[in-house]
């Protein structure tokens, strides 16, 4: 029965059926005509897997998001990281990558990422003379880090689904983080010299530095206020989300005035619209995986992986070898919330650590949004170049190696993940 539900839901999704709708469409399906369970407890379940106060934080981060692209924080993150980068060989894409880190660091959303960052430097480097699909590309592949460095709505998610600590995971994330960043600082530097990018600024002195520094103050500020807090144990990560709202609509409406009143039932709106998408996939996620775990899934997979092999390297191997696979098809939240609770616990039996498993998990399904056909990233830079997702995707692949190169370093190195959540213990 396992089988047909798993070749059900390729089918759907062969068929252009959305994710969401595909995987509660297949559960629902063989519940209904292969087994006896009443159909109301499918719904029971769907909304069993909404009810979680951790959960709440995600709608809050997408709406400081939100408020923060709208905000005027995004362009002064970019002013910012101009000044201390932008005189460097391909200045612009190491401020793109850069920005993406600062602005990953207060929104947590991969596609708020790509969006706010995108908007303005995606045309301004195309008007400097960069290939346009190599600007897109950078973009893609920079939005990323937010779903790595805290905080990160992909980890919120598999706190939630696994148990495992999320102010853990969140520090678990930065060393990650930043190796990835500066990883893809040094390769658009490389790349930028090999294709005669120069810098796009004169080079900027200290005073500058220090005015830039000045005038994005507040935007700095905000991740030491959520992430301190969250570390300092004065309040949960779902706290710290409503924190953030609160600080950016401070910031936005009366420090930075780039906010009026009128916008904010925009922002609303479309942070409502982005909330639903992502809470149809968890509940979508929460009913097949109940289904998964009621007939012993889990166990029976367990059970096949250590008859199989007895080693941790294969295993991994075997575990970032299907997870880049299904990026390619699932969003990051689908494919944490149904995956997570099958191969955690077999992860376990290997000796591996929940948080380390994790940023496994979180950097392969980021990989994913920058990958055909279903790569989020893609699709916004897509939309910001005006460009086929063909070209943009060709920008992206000189970018996958490297990817690939960190996604196994810190696959085989669990010090990056679980050193700096062990000094907090």
């Amino acid at each position: 029965m396992t089988w047909l539900l798993i070749i059900l839901l390729f089918l759907l999704l062969f068929l252009g059926v959305p994710v969401a709708f595909a995987i509660s469409g297949a559960t629902i399906i063989i519940v209904y005509f292969f087994t006896d369970i009443p159909m109301e407890v499918t719904a029971q379940r769907m909304f069993a897997s909404l009810n979680s106060f951790p959960l709440l934080a995600i709608p809050l981060f997408i709406l400081a998001g939100k408020l923060m692209e709208n905000g005027g924080i995004s362009k002064r993150l970019i002013d910012l990281a101009t000044a201390f980068v932008g005189h460097t060989a391909g200045g612009y894409a190491a401020v793109a990558v850069l920005a993406s880190m600062f602005f990953g660091a207060l929104s947590g959303s991969s596609a708020a990422t790509v969006a706010a960052i995108g908007a303005i430097l995606i045309p301004a480097m195309i008007q400097k003379g960069y290939k346009p699909r190599f600007a897109a590309g950078t973009l893609a592949v920079s939005g990323e880090l937010s779903a790595i460095i805290p905080p990160s709505i992909p980890m919120i998610l598999y706190g939630v689904v696994t148990g495992t600590s999320i102010g853990s995971l969140f520090i678990a994330g930065i060393l990650p983080g930043i190796m990835l960043g500066l990883s893809l600082i040094l390769f658009v530097f490389v790349v930028s010299k090999i294709k005669g990018y120069g810098g796009d600024i004169e080079k900027t002195t200290w005073r500058v530095k220090f005015k830039a520094i000045y005038n994005s103050f507040f935007a700095i500020l905000m991740p030491f206020i959520i992430l301190g807090g969250i570390y300092g144990g004065y309040f949960t990560p779902t706290e710290a989300a409503a924190i953030a709202v609160v600080y950016a609509l401070i910031i936005g409406l009366f420090v930075y005035r780039e906010l009026e009143f009128k916008s904010l039932i925009k922002v609303f709106g479309e942070s409502a619209i982005t909330t639903s998408v992502i809470m149809v996939i968890i509940s979508a996620a929460g009913v097949f995986s109940w289904f998964l775990t009621r007939n012993m899934v889990p166990q029976k997979a367990a059970t096949f992986i250590t008859e199989f092999t007895e080693s941790p390297i294969v295993f991994l191997l075997m575990v970032n070898l299907l997870l880049l696979i299904v990026g390619m098809f699932f969003e990051a939240s689908a494919a944490i919330l149904i995956l997570a609770p099958i191969f955690l616990p077999i992860a376990v039996l290997f000796g591996i650590d929940p948080i380390h498993f994790g940023m496994i998990m979180i950097v392969n399904l980021a990989i994913g949004m920058v990958t055909p056909p279903v790569g989020v990233n893609l699709f916004i830079s897509c939309k910001i170049a005006n460009l086929s997702l063909e070209e943009v995707t060709k920008g992206v692949l000189p970018f996958l190696v490297l990817l690939i190169i960190n996604l196994l370093i810190i696959s085989f190195v669990p010090s990056l993940s679980t050193w700096l959540p062990g000094l907090t213990k």
